[in-house]
């Protein structure tokens, strides 16, 4: 177990340098022709009221009405889940959430957040945000509130993490030790729509968000080398503790993703792989800013011309010494003549 914990927490120096890509196309449309109906869940909900519902299990304090799916209530020391019933087998997928945070509480006088996962394990009620601990796959965290009075992090705040059993989310600092990227987002007590997409797509997971009333996609999370295996559950899940929320999911829809492989990919077993991340810098370096971006930035254009600029002054001085080197040796050719 502590080889995978170092595999996943690995530094590579390439992203590290180059920091998150940008996305290179839109999220899809919500094409009906892609929805994975078995996967989703949408109103009118099936079992409103009801201890049962098709496709989808809930505990906790998880009620179920005609508008919405409440995992908690806006009180104190509650937490609950609802996870689908149906293994996931999509190489390449993306999932649209439609939810609502909002609460009676003030300014830091509410949480604790919500999480979205995707994961083997299921309705196994714990510590993270309403669900368990050491988890194998992946967990998008949307935390409310600042558990590390040092952080300058700007909350509500959105976080990705990939998890193969070994390592463990540590809340008193809002999981900064296992986080791979994320983003501040103002998502909570709107009078409006929010949503957040998670798309998965050939090792790429890219997390955006929708929180403005702007009907436009922002993007939030994009990393690269990311590894999940196919046959895991979808599930949400909330939790309170002294402080509390309403958190609500309206719909999750997945979109099934029409992406071309290679052929080698043909012959793995995706069920069988462990979730891991390649090339990603440690989460142990994390260094926070008050936007919430702990890893290098990108390649801008400047970053871009100094590093030009060094390589070609490199050049320039390497021909200028070999120039001096010949000369110097042709010099000394001469006196023998």
């Amino acid at each position: 177990m502590a080889a995978g914990a170092g595999g996943l927490a690995a530094a590579a120096l390439l992203l590290a340098l180059a920091g998150p890509r940008p996305v290179p196309a839109e999220l899809t449309d919500g094409n009906n022709e892609h929805l994975k109906r078995e996967h989703s869940l949408m109103k009118p909900y099936q079992g409103a009221g009801s201890a049962a519902m098709p496709l989808w299990d809930f505990t906790g304090s998880t009620m179920v009405t005609s508008q919405y799916v409440r995992l908690t209530p806006d009180e104190r020391s509650r937490e609950g889940s609802i996870w689908n019933r149906v293994p996931c087998f999509l190489k390449d997928w993306e999932l649209h959430v439609h939810f609502r945070i909002h609460g009676a509480g003030k300014k830091n006088l509410h949480g604790d957040g919500l999480a979205l996962w995707y994961t083997q394990e299921r309705l196994t009620p714990g510590p993270v945000f309403g669900s368990k601990d050491n988890f194998h796959g992946l967990a998008i965290f949307l935390d409310t509130y600042p558990n590390d009075e040092a952080t300058e992090r700007v909350f509500p705040y959105i976080s990705a993490m990939v998890n193969n059993g070994s390592l463990t989310y540590e809340h008193g600092k809002d999981g900064r030790g296992t986080e791979l990227a994320g983003c501040s987002a103002d998502l909570r007590n709107q009078n409006h729509d929010t949503f957040l997409a998670v798309r998965y797509s050939r090792g790429r997971l890219t997390v955006m968000t929708d929180v403005e009333d702007k009907n436009e996609w922002k993007n939030c999370i994009d990393i690269a080398g990311v590894q999940l295996p196919t046959g895991y559950f979808f599930g949400a899940s909330a939790g309170t503790g002294d402080l509390s929320d309403n958190h609500d999911i309206i719909s999750m829809k997945l979109f099934q993703l029409m992406v071309e492989h290679p052929l080698e990919d043909e012959t793995v077993d995706w069920t069988k792989i462990e979730p891991r991340v390649s090339l990603l810098k440690s989460p142990k370096d994390n260094v926070d800013d008050p936007t919430g971006n702990f890893r290098s930035g990108p390649l801008t254009g400047w970053k871009v011309f100094l590093l030009l600029l060094c390589a070609l002054l490199g050049i320039i001085v390497c021909a200028v010494v070999g120039a001096v080197v010949f000369q110097k040796r042709q010099e000394r050719n001469k006196r023998f003549y």
